[in-house]
């Protein structure tokens, strides 16, 4: 799939996992995962930059970013191929990377339901929803 894919009739709901294993393009800054409702609704905004040696998570709604929480665990690199698991929990969502390195974010806007995936700067060559 290209570098930039958008998906809107996920059906994800509390309790699944999202594993998706793909490579990220060369040469670029940061890529970007989404999951939400929408591009303004997004429950779990998932974004690796490169030029910060940091992995920055966050939620936007209705337009409006929260605060972001920043996690150096940084096992990414421009062009390596990498897989990445999501589950969906009531209360956070948990990010396993690459390497096993787990981290958490909150469900902040309390959804039970995700139907929108955003995917930027990142080709998807396999994606499970379990």
């Amino acid at each position: 799939m290209p570098g930039k894919v958008e998906i809107t009739n996920l059906h994800m709901k509390t309790g699944m996992t999202l594993k998706l294993k793909g490579k990220i393009e060369d040469s670029v800054d940061s890529f970007v995962i989404n999951l939400g409702q929408g591009t303004d609704k997004l429950a779990l905004h998932f974004n690796p930059r490169f030029n910060e040696s940091t992995i920055v998570c966050n939620s936007q709604d209705g337009g409006s970013w929260g605060q972001e929480q920043r996690d150096d665990h940084m096992c990414f690199s421009p062009g390596s191929s990498v897989k990445i698991s999501v589950t969906f929990q009531d209360n956070e969502f948990e990010v396993t990377l690459p390497d096993g390195h787990k981290l958490t974010f909150p469900n902040r806007l309390g959804h039970s339901h995700l139907s929108y995936l955003g995917v930027d700067r990142f080709h998807i060559s396999s994606f499970k929803l379990e």
